[in-house]
């Protein structure tokens, strides 16, 4: 599966917990949250786009950094 990462402004626990629930929702992902660095490294066959919609509903600013 090709691993996508993306940057997250997260600042907290509540933030990486609110990433975990709407990539849970969305299904078919393996994730790694990096909350210090403030990125999320998501295994998917879902599409780039589709990932960073999702990774929006957190209302976190966030951007696609490339494959990994």
């Amino acid at each position: 599966m090709p691993k996508h990462e993306f940057s997250v402004d997260m600042t907290c626990e509540g933030c990486s917990n609110a990433v975990t629930r709407v990539l849970n929702k969305l299904g078919g992902v393996q994730f790694e949250i990096d909350l210090p660095n403030k990125k999320v490294c998501i295994d998917s066959e879902h599409s780039v786009d589709t990932l960073l919609a999702t990774l929006k509903k957190t209302g976190k600013s966030t951007s696609y950094l490339g494959e990994k």
